[in-house]
C-alpha cells in the first residue's frame, strides 16, 4: 500500500465504536494495521468490542470507559493517551444518535415535541463532537499532527421531518467542523486537519423501526428515501470506510474544513 494511504501502527481514538457505524469504522482500521482506541460508556460493550478486534490483530484495540459529554474526564483520558501511547494520529467523533422521544409521530406538530429529549439528543450529537475534539486535539497540537472526522448528516442540509433535536445539532456539526478546521490550521500548522462525513440513509439499529416494518419490509418512509436517492438503495454500513480511511491518511494532506457527503447521490437530487 502506498505510504500516503497507510494507516499502519497508527493510533485512532473512537467514540460510539461499539454502535454499528463505529463497529464497521474500528474492524476496518484494525484490518488496515491501526491502532484503535475505544472510548464508550458501557464497560461491557467496549470489553465485547475489544475481544471481537483483537480476534483480527492482537493487541490492536484498547478500551476506556469515559462519557465523552465529560470534560475532566477527557482531559484525564488526554493524559493517559499521552502516557500510553506517546502519539494521537487521529479522533473519530461517532457518539451520537437520536431519542424515541425527540422524534415526532406522523400525527405530532413541534408544539407536541419533547423539549428535554430534544435537548439531550443536541447534547449527545453536537457536544459529545465538540467536547473530546477540543480536549483531544491538544495532543495533536503537541506532536504537530492529527487529523480529526466528525459525523454529519443529510439532516444538515435540508429539513428532514420528524428529528428536529438530530437535525439542529448535525447543522451544528457542519459550521464546527469548519470553525475548528481554521482555527487549528491557522494558529496549529498545516497537518492538524478536520473533516466531516455526511452520511447518507442507512438502516442501522437506532432507525430500523422508523424504516421498516414488522414484516422487513420498507415504511412508507423508508421508500420515499429511496425514492430520492439516484442510486435507488440504501447504504451499507461497510461503504463509508473508504473515506475515514482517505481523510485520516495522509493522502489528504491538503484536506480541511470539509464535508463529504456518502449518500448514493441523496443531497444533489431535486426529486424532480
Amino acid at each position: 500500500m502506498s505510504e500516503l494511504l497507510s494507516l499502519k501502527n497508527k493510533h485512532y481514538a473512537l467514540s460510539g465504536g461499539t454502535g454499528t457505524l463505529g463497529g464497521s469504522i474500528a474492524k476496518y482500521l484494525v484490518e488496515n494495521g491501526a491502532n484503535v482506541l475505544l472510548m464508550g460508556r458501557s464497560l461491557d460493550k467496549l470489553q465485547a468490542k475489544q475481544k471481537e478486534l483483537n480476534a483480527f490483530s492482537e493487541n490492536s484495540a484498547f478500551i476506556f470507559k469515559v462519557d465523552v459529554l465529560n470534560e475532566e474526564a477527557l482531559h484525564q483520558l488526554k493524559n493517559t493517551i499521552e502516557k500510553e501511547f506517546e502519539c494521537l494520529d487521529g479522533l473519530v467523533n461517532l457518539a451520537g444518535g437520536n431519542l424515541p422521544g425527540a422524534t415526532l409521530t406522523p400525527n405530532q406538530t413541534i408544539h407536541d415535541i419533547p423539549l428535554d429529549d430534544t435537548r439531550e439528543v443536541v447534547d449527545i450529537n453536537l457536544f459529545g463532537t465538540v467536547l473530546p475534539s477540543i480536549v483531544l486535539s491538544k495532543l495533536m497540537v503537541k506532536q504537530g499532527h492529527g487529523s480529526i472526522i466528525n459525523i454529519s448528516s443529510m439532516a444538515s442540509k435540508q429539513s428532514i421531518s420528524r428529528v428536529l433535536g438530530y437535525s439542529m445539532a448535525k447543522a451544528g456539526i457542519d459550521i464546527f467542523t469548519k470553525w475548528m478546521a481554521q482555527e487549528l490550521a491557522s494558529k496549529h500548522g498545516d497537518k492538524i486537519r478536520v473533516n466531516a462525513i455526511a452520511p447518507g440513509f442507512f438502516i442501522g439499529n437506532q432507525n430500523r423501526k422508523l424504516l421498516t416494518n414488522e414484516d422487513g419490509s420498507f415504511t412508507d418512509r423508508a421508500n420515499s428515501i429511496i425514492k430520492n436517492t439516484p442510486m435507488g438503495r440504501f447504504g451499507d454500513i461497510s461503504e463509508l470506510n473508504g473515506t475515514v480511511h482517505y481523510l485520516l491518511s495522509d493522502a489528504s494532506s491538503f484536506v480541511t474544513g470539509s464535508i463529504f457527503d456518502v449518500d448514493g447521490g441523496f443531497s444533489s437530487f431535486s426529486g424532480v
